[in-house]
C-alpha cells in the first residue's frame, strides 16, 4: 500500500513559503499539481493507493482515490496513525518531491518484502520524502522537531537495532529557489497530463494492482 499525504489546496495555507513569489492562488494551484503528480507516481508503482488529506476538500473528492482525513496532533502522530492503520507493510510519501519515481517506490516495497523493517528516502533539507515500514511503531516518530533540519538523522537514530535501508537522496519543492529546479524537470507539463479526470478513470477501471 502507498499512502499519499496531502495538505488541502486552500489559498493562503498551501505552499506558504512560495506565496511571496507566486501569490496565494498560484501557490495553491502548484500544490494541486504536485498532488496529482504524487498520485500518478504512486499508481504507476502498481500498489494500492490511498490519499490522506489534512481536511476534506472538493479537489480531493474529484480525484476518485480512496480518501481519509489525517489524525493526530502533529505530523509524527499523523504518519504513525496512517501507517499503523494499514495493518500491512506500507509506504508513505508527501506531495512535495516530484523527484520520487515509481521505481523508487517499487524498490522500497521490494525491500520491505525482503525482510527490511524500514526504508527512508533522505531529502536535501534534512528531512525525508518517503518512509516505508513493515510495522509502524510510535517510537519512530516521537520527540522529533518536524520543522527542523535533523528529521532524517533523528529518525535514523530511532531505527537503531532495526534492519533498514535508504533510497537515493532527493529534493523537495519548498522554497522559491526550488521553482527553477521544478521547471527543469518539465514538471508542469507532466502534471497537466495527470488530470483529475484521468485519475478517476484509473480508479474506476482498477488501474492499480495488489502485490
Amino acid at each position: 500500500m502507498i499512502i499519499v499525504f496531502a495538505r488541502a489546496p486552500v489559498p493562503g495555507r498551501a505552499k506558504t513559503r512560495l506565496i511571496p513569489r507566486l501569490g496565494e492562488w498560484r501557490a495553491a494551484r502548484l500544490h494541486e499539481r504536485l498532488t496529482l503528480h504524487a498520485l500518478r507516481t504512486a499508481r504507476l508503482a502498481d500498489e494500492v493507493v490511498e490519499l490522506h488529506g489534512t481536511r476534506r476538500h472538493g479537489f480531493f473528492k474529484r480525484l476518485g482515490v480512496p480518501f481519509r482525513v489525517q489524525r493526530g496532533k502533529d505530523l509524527g502522530e499523523r504518519m504513525h496513525y496512517a501507517l499503523s492503520r494499514a495493518k500491512r507493510p506500507a509506504i508513505l510519501i508527501g506531495t512535495d518531491c516530484p523527484m520520487l519515481t515509481p521505481a523508487d517506490l517499487r524498490r522500497a516495497a521490494r525491500w520491505l518484502r525482503g525482510g527490511y523493517d524500514a526504508v527512508l528516502a533522505p531529502a536535501q533539507d534534512g528531512g525525508y520524502a518517503l518512509i516505508a515500514l513493515r510495522h509502524s511503531k510510535r517510537e519512530f516518530f516521537k520527540g522529533i522537531d518536524w520543522g527542523g533540519a535533523h528529521v532524517y538523522a533523528d529518525t535514523v537514530e530511532r531505527l537503531a537495532g532495526y534492519r533498514w535501508r535508504a533510497l537515493r537522496q532527493v529534493w523537495d519543492v519548498d522554497r522559491p529557489e526550488d521553482l527553477e529546479r521544478l521547471r527543469l524537470l518539465r514538471f508542469a507539463s507532466a502534471a497537466r497530463r495527470a488530470s483529475p479526470r484521468s485519475l478517476c478513470t484509473r480508479a474506476r477501471s482498477g488501474g492499480s494492482g495488489r502485490l
